[in-house]
C-alpha cells in the first residue's frame, strides 16, 4: 500500500513571483497532506533513516504519531533528540541523510521526512503559548557555550535539560549564528521560525549574552578562572571566507558570500526601512557550487542583479542540494559550468567590469573521488559583470585558538577535538564547523549533542 502512494509534492511560491521577494519559497504541508505523506512510511524494524540522522531522531516513531493525528506526540518524540526541528525541516540535506537512506527510496521516492518534521514543528508553534523561561537549579554547575549557532544551541539545550547553569556567549547582536547571518530569509524566516527556535532554547533556562567576542571582550581563561565556569564548549563556526588568490580580487565590487549574506540577513539590507549599504550592481557573478553559492546567487537576484553561477565542474559534481539548484534554475539564474575565473578585470576607477575565465574539462578523479577539473589551453574568455561574489567555503576564525593557551588547531585552522568534542585543553570542548570547517547544520547539532554528553561525564567525574 505505502509504496503505491506517490510522494506528496510540497506547495511553493511561483518562481517568477518569488524571484522578486524574500518571502519563504516552500509553503509546507497542511494536515491532510502531511497525514497522506506520513502514511507512506514502511516502519522498518531496523530503520536506516534513524542511523543516517546525525542527531538520531526517532523518525518512524514521530511519523506514526502524525498518521495517528497526534501532532503533540510527534513533537515530543522529535524533541527527545532535536532542539531545532523547524530549522532542520527546512535546511537539512535530507536527500543525503535520512531520506537518502529510506528503504522506500530504493524503488520509489523516499518519505518526505524533512517536510514532515517541519509540519510538526510549525503546527506546534502555531498552537503554543510562550513559556516562562526555566531557571537553573540553585547551585547548579556553570557551563559556557561560545557561539549561538546550531552546535552551540544543541549543546546548550542538552546541558540545560541535565540541570546545568548554561550561558551562551554570542559575538553578534542577534543569536542564531549561521542560521541568522548565513541562510537567506526565503529559506529560513528569521523573525518567526528562527526566533521561535531560539526562544525555545531560552525557555529551558539557557541564558544568551550577545555582543561578546571571546578572545577580545573576554577570554576562555577569564570565564574559567574568574567567572566560575567549569567547562566551555566552543561552537564558533567557520566564518573566515576563502578567496582564490587571482589578480583583481582587491577591486571594488568583489566580496565574499559571507559579507553579502550577512549584510542582507543580519543587517536587513533587503528591507527598504533599513539603510544597510549593499551593492550587487546590474549583473553579478557568483563563484562556487555549494549551498552558500546558491544562497548568494538567489539573494543577488532578488536584490536586482542578473545573476550567474560560475563553477569549474559539471552539474553532476555540484555539491549544493538538488532542491537548491532546482530552485535557482527555476528563478532564472544562469549556470556557467566547466568554467573557472583566472582574473577579475577592472575599469579606470577601480571597479569590476568583467571576469576573465578559462574553460575546463574533467580529468582523472581526485582524492575525494570527484574528477579533477583541468584547464583547456587557449580557451580564455570574458564575462562582463558589475560584481563578483566568492562562495568558495570558509574556515574557522583563529581568534580563540590564539588567545587560549593549550588549545591546539589543525593546519586548516580547525580546533583539534576527539569524536566527543574533547580538546587539548582540559575542560574545553569543541564541535561543529569550528572543528571540521564549513559543514551542515545537522552535523553541527550532532557534534553539539555529543559534546554535551562528554561535558556531563567530565563534570560528574570531577
Amino acid at each position: 500500500m505505502a509504496e503505491r502512494i506517490p510522494r506528496v509534492p510540497v506547495r511553493e511560491q511561483d518562481p517568477q513571483v518569488r524571484a522578486h521577494n524574500f518571502e519563504e519559497v516552500c509553503y509546507g504541508y497542511n494536515l491532510e497532506e502531511a497525514t497522506r505523506e506520513a502514511s507512506r512510511c514502511l516502519h522498518c524494524k531496523n530503520p536506516r533513516c534513524v542511523a543516517a540522522c546525525p542527531v538520531g531522531v526517532k523518525i518512524p516513531e514521530f511519523i506514526a504519531q502524525v498518521v495517528a493525528g497526534d501532532i503533540k506526540g510527534a513533537a515530543a518524540v522529535i524533541a527527545q533528540d532535536s532542539s531545532l526541528p523547524a530549522v532542520c525541516g527546512r535546511v537539512c540535506p535530507q536527500e543525503s541523510q535520512c531520506e537518502g537512506s529510506c528503504i522506500l527510496g530504493v524503488k520509489f521516492e523516499p518519505v518526505a521526512i524533512g517536510k514532515l518534521e517541519r509540519f510538526v514543528a510549525d503546527t506546534m508553534a502555531a498552537e503554543a503559548t510562550p513559556a516562562e523561561p526555566a531557571k537553573a537549579p540553585e547551585g547548579a554547575r556553570k557551563v559556557a557555550i561560545l557561539g549561538s549557532g546550531p552546535a552551540g544551541l544543541a549543546c546548550a539545550s542538552d546541558l540545560a535539560k541535565k540541570g546545568y547553569d548554561v550561558t551562551i556567549f554570542e559575538a553578534l547582536h542577534k543569536a542564531g549564528g549561521v542560521l541568522e547571518y548565513g541562510i537567506p530569509e526565503f529559506r529560513l524566516p528569521k523573525d518567526t521560525v528562527l526566533k521561535r527556535e531560539v526562544e525555545s532554547v531560552k525557555a529551558l533556562g539557557v541564558k544568551i549574552e550577545t555582543d561578546v567576542i571571546v578572545g577580545r571582550t573576554v577570554t576562555i581563561d577569564n570565564l574559567m578562572d574568574e567567572e566560575g565556569f567549569e567547562a566551555v564548549f566552543v561552537g564558533t563556526g567557520a566564518g573566515l571566507p576563502k578567496f582564490m588568490g587571482i589578480p583583481g580580487e582587491n577591486l571594488n565590487g568583489v566580496f565574499s558570500a559571507n559579507e553579502l549574506l550577512t549584510r542582507n540577513n543580519l543587517m536587513k539590507a533587503f528591507r527598504e526601512d533599513y539603510m544597510t549599504p549593499i551593492h550587487v550592481g546590474g549583473s553579478c557573478c557568483v563563484v562556487g557550487g555549494g549551498n552558500v553559492a546558491m544562497d548568494a546567487a538567489r539573494t543577488a537576484l532578488r536584490l536586482g542583479a542578473d545573476t550567474s553561477i560560475i563553477y569549474r565542474r559539471t552539474e553532476v559534481e555540484l555539491p549544493a542540494r538538488k532542491e537548491e539548484v532546482h530552485h535557482a534554475k527555476e528563478e532564472g539564474i544562469d549556470f556557467k559550468m566547466l568554467t573557472n575565473p583566472v582574473e577579475i578585470l577592472g575599469d579606470e576607477k577601480g571597479w569590476v567590469r568583467a571576469v576573465k575565465c578559462i574553460r575546463m574539462e574533467l580529468g582523472e578523479p581526485d582524492a575525494s573521488g570527484r574528477r579533477s577539473p583541468v584547464e583547456i589551453p587557449g580557451s580564455e574568455f570574458e564575462i562582463p559583470t558589475d560584481t563578483v561574489v566568492m562562495a568558495l567555503g570558509t574556515s574557522p576564525n583563529p581568534l580563540i585558538v590564539k588567545t587560549t593557551d593549550g588549545l591546539e588547531a589543525t593546519r586548516r585552522g580547525g580546533i583539534v577535538a576527539d569524536e566527543n568534542g574533547k580538546t587539548t585543553r582540559e575542560g574545553v570542548f569543541a564541535g561543529g564547523d569550528a572543528v571540521t570547517g564549513a559543514a551542515t547544520v545537522i552535523l553541527a547539532m550532532g557534534a553539539g549533542r555529543k559534546a554535551a554528553a562528554a561535558i556531563d561525564e567530565y563534570l560528574q567525574s570531577k
